[in-house]
């Protein structure tokens, strides 16, 4: 009975060492690339795999952070219109969001995601894409570490160099090179809008052919960011207001 005693005394410990393991893991991962640029995510390597299974001889990812500063104040005022309005009043979860999109996918075929920003981050950089429990939960505890650690400047800065703006093209650097051969730093509004257009489906809908859907889809966005106030709804973010307050 001692030995057996024993044997679940160590099991504890031996889980309680793994969770504890893991929990600092997870906090030295994410403090790293509060300061490094992700080298690459596990999203780009499974699209870059089935690229390859679907017979490209070179399946190429197109991928090239680059900073805040260095991108037009257009692009993230684009993506904030059309993917989460809420983003600065937030703490990463849009509770009213996720409710609704709850309520919707009960009653349709199609299923309608409720996550912010943030959530996406958290799913994109650090975790697989599914729509089990399990990664749901994982996904909330990176969410919060990177609200904690990064901020809404990081979090932004790095959504907008890893989202999937086309076939095997992510981030904002990426896709103004490939469809307006052009850095994001001259993108303009009516561009950004664009990259916002396409965010839903990347691979559905073309920024270097949009569908008639995809331009009424990026006028209504680049209305409502004049609605919204430009760039005064997010100045407080960006690196080149810091300097002003």
């Amino acid at each position: 009975m001692k030995k057996k005693r024993l044997g679940l005394r160590q099991i504890k410990l031996l889980f309680i060492k793994l969770v504890l393991s893991l929990f600092l893991l997870s906090i030295a991962w994410v403090t790293l690339y509060k300061w490094v640029a992700p080298p690459v995510t596990l999203h780009m390597l499974l699209r870059r795999a089935e690229a390859g299974t679907a017979g490209k001889e070179n399946p190429e990812i197109r991928y090239q952070y680059v900073p805040l500063e260095e991108m037009s104040e257009q692009l993230p005022l684009a993506v904030v219109t059309s993917e989460d309005q809420l983003f600065l009043q937030h703490n990463g979860f849009d509770f009213e969001a996720i409710w609704d999109a709850f309520q919707r996918n009960q009653d349709s075929k199609k299923i309608r995601g409720g996550s912010t920003i943030s959530q996406q981050v958290a799913k994109n950089v650090f975790l697989w894409h599914g729509r089990s429990y399990l990664r749901k939960a994982v996904e909330a505890y990176f969410t919060a570490l990177i609200e904690i650690i990064w901020g809404k400047q990081r979090i932004l800065e790095v959504y907008l160099n890893i989202a999937e703006m086309g076939d095997g093209v992510f981030g904002v650097e990426a896709a103004s090179r490939k469809y307006f051969h052009s850095s994001a730093k001259n993108a303009g509004r009516k561009q950004a809008a664009l990259l916002a257009a396409v965010l839903p489906n990347p691979i559905k809908y073309k920024a270097n052919n949009p569908s008639g859907y995809v331009l009424r889809r990026r006028s209504r966005i680049s209305r409502a960011m004049g609605r919204l106030g430009g760039i005064n709804y997010i100045k407080s973010i960006l690196p080149a207001y810091e300097d002003e307050k």
